[in-house]
């Protein structure tokens, strides 16, 4: 007599059921659950496969991998085995939690994510049957903490509620606004929602309240707005911010001057950008009797204004940095102190910490000393009218400018003669009109004068570091506030030698030679079609720059020790850096070292969101640039190569967009990742990194800042 239904045939391998046991495991909800309950659920109803089940959850349990109860019934232990890490939303298909303890991502499907959103730090539990290629894969079980609560985006109002659609191009729920919380907003305007309950689940949308409104969606302020507050970048300074600032007297005293040295009677002055209001750096020259030349970097005395444990000090610290977005300066310091007390005006005399060098004739540092001063500059110089004097060897200080010039082109030889790397990339800047619309993209161009500085700062910067590197003796050294750069990645640059092979170039990788390697790379690419995109591609291969209190070297700039000591009205750790030069000038004991470390973090995380606020706000002004560009055909070359698309930046704009695989007609084309390019299935043809391609402009999305491409 044939048996009702069918039944799952038994397994003989006890390795099979274990599988299929943790598999579940990983993928029930956490309770407890009966050897009876799992076997069914697995669907084992054979005699022989109950038995194998009950021993292995008794031998799971003996391993710590499952709790028996005194019931008898279990419970998965696997909570202990949670891992917290941050959630990188890739796309609405899936995300990374990047966990610091392990060296691969965890790949998370969206129905695993539970209500995670990207950047929130989050428990998650490993598969252990499951991997996505070569990456873990994983469930979120617990969201510890959430990123940020508020978010910016276009308000979309109907009869009875609203919702904003986020900018955030890693948030991918709209935001529900219910009636009454809209702040009278109108319908595409961009405004800034706060998340006031979150969803239970993930086909649930979180609901909000509008709390501030920034205007039409496409109008310069809005969107400039906008990009603030996506950044989370402070609006304005605190009333008891600027109050504290106003109270700073400005006239110097008498014991102001107690234990500075004087250089007002040398011959100083400023060098900066056009539109520059805070000049945090000057420098003086002296010729001596030995013929050997003195020069002094003298920085803007902040410290001596802003004191620790004041309302200035507090909002230096959480701001770190000052912002450069295209249109506007979110400055780290009020007006007053960034302008006016600190900023090195010409014809008045202000309070330096400086360092003054005794340079010879072939730029190698005889002498040097360290210490606050009082000076008087001379001239203010915009980097135009500094590069005409030495060109031209005509006008205000000319001499002097061709005498520093000439120390600056020796510094830098020495520099790359040691091993610094030779990056030289293209930056843009905008024309705009009053209404901060774009006329024109300008490239900026590097000139002896901007060199000029740069070399002099470089200098400061490095021999600040080595000098309180090497006060102490012995391993162990004196807190300190450092600017490290780590070697590259091995990895990365491999697969980049590999690449730039493909187009002719050798590239050695060893850790004692890939300095000059790299430099003989960019020196042959120079005025080549690769020249960007290899260019490009061997910065992302370089580890990130940051501020520590671990006293490493600078791989970049091939220097042992480095530091920032000649920004501090625009970045905080030249702040610490001054205190901590101050206090051991004057013998005091080595700081607290947890304390530096922990600001060096913070202020390291402030400079990169600084810096993805600035590119965000550049890539904004593209693309509106872009909009009256439709049907003109431009000259780019290939930037990039992903599954789904190709980045081709424009030449004569220097502005990226991207062209759909989709939109492709002559074939169907398959990304190749390992060669970074695209082939087409039928024709065989290849597009990769680097090719000359011409382009039309199809679309511009203001919202998204993306422009998209079609081949002419």
């Amino acid at each position: 007599m044939a048996r009702k239904g069918k039944r799952k045939k038994a397994f003989f391998s006890k390795k099979l059921y274990l599988e299929k046991i943790l598999g579940y495991l990983d993928s029930r909800p956490l309770g407890a659950f009966s050897a009876k309950t799992i076997t069914k659920r697995l669907g084992f109803r054979d005699k022989p496969s109950k038995i194998i089940v009950k021993e292995l959850l008794i031998d799971l349990a003996a391993q710590g991998k499952v709790r028996q109860l005194r019931n008898g019934s279990y419970t998965s232990a696997r909570e202990i085995e949670y891992l917290t890490g941050k959630v990188d939303f890739v796309n609405p298909r899936f995300a990374y939690v990047i966990i610091p303890e392990m060296e691969d991502d965890v790949w998370v499907k969206a129905e695993d994510m539970e209500t995670a959103m990207d950047g929130d730090l989050v428990k998650i539990a490993l598969h252990r049957s499951k991997r996505h290629g070569k990456r873990p894969e994983g469930r979120i079980r617990e969201i510890v903490q959430r990123a940020r609560s508020e978010f910016v985006g276009k308000i979309e109002i109907t009869e009875r509620y609203a919702f904003v659609v986020p900018d955030n191009r890693k948030m991918y729920l709209d935001i529900f606004v219910p009636p009454g919380k809209t702040l009278k907003a109108q319908t595409s305007d961009k405004v800034v929602v706060k998340i006031t309950e979150w969803p239970e689940a993930r086909n649930q949308k979180p609901a909000g309240e509008v709390i501030r409104v920034l205007g039409p969606a496409g109008e310069n302020e809005a969107e400039i707005h906008s990009i603030m507050a996506e950044f989370e970048l402070p609006f304005e300074f605190p009333e008891k911010v600027l109050q504290s600032a106003q109270k700073i007297k400005g006239n110097i005293t008498v014991k102001d001057l107690a234990n500075r040295k004087d250089f007002r009677h040398l011959t100083t002055f400023t060098i900066d950008p056009a539109d520059a209001k805070d000049f945090d750096d000057a420098l003086s020259l002296k010729i001596l009797d030995n013929g050997h030349y003195q020069v002094g970097v003298h920085i803007a005395d902040v410290t001596h204004y802003v004191k620790p444990e004041t309302h200035l000090e507090e909002e230096a610290l959480e701001r770190a940095t000052s912002v450069y977005l295209v249109d506007r300066t979110i400055p780290m310091l009020p007006e007053r102190l960034s302008n006016e007390l600190c900023s090195l005006r010409p014809l008045e005399d202000k309070l330096t910490f400086s360092a003054v060098f005794e340079i010879d004739s072939n730029a190698h540092v005889k002498d040097q000393w360290f210490g606050r001063t009082i000076i008087h500059s001379d001239r203010r110089f915009t980097y135009e009218e500094a590069q005409s004097g030495i060109e031209q060897v005509e006008g205000d200080y000319a001499k002097e400018l061709t005498m520093l010039n000439e120390l600056a082109l020796k510094l830098r030889l020495n520099r790359f003669m040691r091993g610094a790397i030779n990056f030289e990339t293209t930056e843009v800047k905008f024309e705009l009109d009053e209404q901060g619309k774009p006329l024109r993209v300008i490239p900026k161009v590097r000139k002896d004068a901007h060199k000029m500085i740069e070399e002099f700062m470089l200098l400061a910067n490095r021999s600040v570091a080595q000098f309180i590197y090497h006060r102490k003796k012995g391993k162990q050294k004196e807190t300190f506030v450092y600017r490290i750069h780590d070697y590259p990645d091995p990895e990365k640059l491999t697969a980049f030698s590999v690449f730039a092979r493909k187009f002719g170039h050798q590239l050695q990788v060893e850790e004692q030679a890939i300095a000059k390697s790299l430099n003989n790379l960019i020196e042959d690419i120079e005025g080549k079609p690769e020249q960007d995109v290899l260019q490009n591609l061997a910065i992302r291969t370089m580890a990130k720059a940051k501020y520590t209190t671990e006293a490493k070297g600078h791989f970049g700039l091939a220097f042992d020790h480095y530091t920032h000591f000649t920004s501090p009205i625009r970045r905080y750790p030249d702040m610490m850096v001054h205190r901590l030069l101050d206090h051991y000038l004057k013998g005091g004991k080595s700081a607290v070292k947890d304390e530096y470390e922990e600001k060096c973090l913070h202020a390291s995380d402030r400079e990169k969101r600084a810096a993805d606020a600035e590119r965000a706000s550049v890539k904004y002004k593209q693309v509106e640039f872009m909009q009256n560009a439709e049907n003109k055909e431009f000259a780019g070359i290939v930037s990039g190569v992903t599954e789904w698309g190709i980045y081709v930046e424009m030449v004569e704009t220097k502005c990226e967009g991207m062209v759909r695989l989709a939109d492709i007609q002559d074939d169907y084309y398959e990304f190749d990742e390992e060669n970074y390019r695209v082939v087409g299935r039928r024709y065989k043809e290849v597009i990769t990194l680097g090719d000359q391609v011409s382009v039309r402009v199809k679309k511009t999305d203001i919202d998204r800042r993306t422009i998209d491409l079609m081949f002419a």
